[in-house]
């Protein structure tokens, strides 16, 4: 898990490096898909296939199903990393084996779960899983720093760095790992996984190119292309839904939906990854676009620098994700859980009250406190969703719970953009204009850089770009020295789009608030506190793969 999800996030840090290295500027406006898709295209593709997967481990063996992950994603990994292409070609190689990684990984979270629940008795497993859960975000933030430091020597060795540990895991787990779950042969619910993958990947590609400009709008929620994608997708889900209910076997175990806490568990987890999915993705944006360059960092080191300001994050989740997997085994889950939630609310709350040039030690306390409510969430809620499904539905169940929260995710990139971006372009064009003509751009110039899409300047920032210096180009050339130094440096861009930002910001932070509360109420639903502790007996007809009556 820990390499899983550092692989998807040091993508994010290295792509200014990769892009370069390949030849291609990401912030051309034909080459804007790429860049989407090199960020978006690892959570679809693990939204999509986790439940098939899940269902295949409760089929096949979950370890078997596992193993097989884990050298997809290696070999990928090596597939990645050799790459010597140029250009567009290069960009369709990335893209595909990063696809390709994405199935891979799909594999492990659909499985590692059920693996864990299995081996471990009820009175146990929210440790287990805690501890699980800290390596699944440890790995999307150390992911951050590992991409910083290892891009600007070689982008090759962001994907290389996970070859050695791929290599070691994949010969470890199959000499290791062994099924001692129920096994549920059973046929492939074709009908079900063709309607579901088609559905939802329709779903996320609308959602995915919502964000770009359609038009004279700055987002593509209006396109034709983009409305019929979202329209028809939940029309073939609507589908899927009927095909489940009729078919013997089905990929989504509706009946799952009858445990309490199944339901309102993953109605929470839901909520909670819609409001905190986009929330790195604005952090970037905040410390390379405004902060860091204001304190004197050049852009050239805004990547790594974000990731690092970014720790104190990973250090409250470490210490109260694997404290809260063991309080839930004890005291079960909704408090915890509920609890969690409000307090990630309270930290949105606090960031929306930090001013935009803010003093770090309060950034930092504030992102301990929302790594505290995330770790405080995390782990008993996923105790009691594994804890609530029977022995032979781990597999599936942990797969669509996981399919909930990545496709919450990607819901999230989409929604938490669109509006920043929204805010960006109610007033950025005109002090754009207005600050450009300040400095010695000529009025047409400046004009025709105001009436960019705001998704390239959001973009520029997100990547560490020196947006000025990008979108004016040649003309600097054309500029008096100091003018031209003044306009490319650490202070013009930051103060040009702080007012914006920080609207957008609150706009998304206010929205991420109610749906932190959202998921706490739907936390407080789940089943009160039992006892769930498996008999001896049962533990043990469980490690012997024998169904538990």
């Amino acid at each position: 898990m820990l390499i899983a999800t550092i692989n998807s996030s040091i993508v994010l840090i290295a792509l200014p490096d990769i892009f370069k290295g390949i030849g291609i500027n990401p912030l051309e406006p034909s080459n804007t898909g790429y860049l989407l898709w090199m960020i978006m295209g690892f959570l679809v593709v693990t939204a999509v296939l986790v439940v098939s997967f899940g269902r295949l481990g409760d089929m096949y063996g979950r370890a078997r199903m596992y193993n097989l992950g884990f050298a997809v994603f290696t070999v990928s990994s090596i597939l990645l990393a050799v790459t010597w292409f140029q250009g567009d070609a290069a960009a369709l190689w990335l893209i595909g084996w990063r696809v390709v990684q994405g199935v891979g990984g799909a594999f492990l979270m659909a499985n590692s779960s059920a693996i864990l629940t299995d081996a471990f008795p009820a009175n146990q497993r929210g440790m287990a899983l805690g501890v699980n859960g800290v390596a699944a975000i440890a790995g999307s933030f150390l992911g951050l720093v590992v991409g910083g430091v290892l891009a600007p020597v070689n982008w090759n060795l962001v994907f290389l760095v996970s070859v050695p540990f791929g290599i070691i895991g994949t010969i470890w787990a199959y000499l290791k790992l062994h099924d001692t779950g129920v096994r549920k042969h059973a046929k492939m619910d074709w009908w079900g996984n063709i309607t579901f993958a088609v559905g939802l990947v329709t779903v996320l590609v609308g959602i995915t190119y919502g964000i770009q400009p359609y038009g004279e709008s700055q987002t593509g929620w209006g396109s034709p292309f983009v409305l019929t994608c979202l329209i028809g997708g939940a029309v073939v889900l609507a589908a899927f839904v009927v095909v489940e209910n009729r078919v013997p076997n089905p990929l989504f175990d509706l009946s799952l939906f009858r445990s309490r806490s199944f339901t309102w568990g993953n109605i929470a987890n839901f909520a909670a990854s819609l409001g905190r999915g986009g929330l790195q993705f604005i952090l970037i944006v905040w410390l390379q676009g405004i902060w860091l360059p204001q304190h004197g960092y050049s852009y050239e080191q805004t990547p790594l620098w974000a990731g690092i300001y970014m720790l104190p994050m990973t250090v409250g989740f470490l210490v109260s994700a694997p404290t809260a997997g063991i309080l839930s085994d004890r005291v079960g889950s909704r408090l915890l859980a509920s609890g969690g939630l409000v307090v990630s609310a309270l930290s949105f709350l606090l960031l929306i009250a930090l001013p935009v040039d803010f003093p770090y030690w309060a950034f930092a306390a504030v992102l301990v406190l929302n790594g505290i409510g995330m770790g405080m969430f995390s782990s008993p809620n996923r105790a009691e969703v594994m804890n609530s499904l029977p022995a032979n539905a781990r597999g599936s169940g942990s797969g669509m719970m996981t399919t909930f929260q990545n496709t919450a995710m990607v819901l999230s990139i989409g929604f938490f953009f669109s509006l920043i971006i929204a805010g960006f372009a109610s007033t950025l064009p005109g002090a754009m204009r207005t600050g450009l003509e300040a400095h010695g751009v000529p009025a047409g110039s400046a004009e025709q850089i105001a009436g960019l899409p705001a998704v390239a300047v959001l973009f520029a920032a997100f990547l560490g770009y020196n947006p000025i210096q990008q979108l004016l180009g040649g003309q600097l050339t054309t500029l008096p020295h100091d003018q031209a130094a003044y306009l490319t440096g650490r202070g013009f861009f930051p103060s040009l789009i702080s007012g914006p930002f920080a609207h957008g910001l609150a706009i998304a932070f206010g929205c991420a608030i109610a749906l932190c509360l959202v998921g706490a109420v739907a936390s407080w639903f789940c089943a009160p506190v039992r006892d769930n502790r498996e008999s001896v007996g049962a533990e043990l007809a469980s490690a012997a793969g024998e169904p538990v009556e």
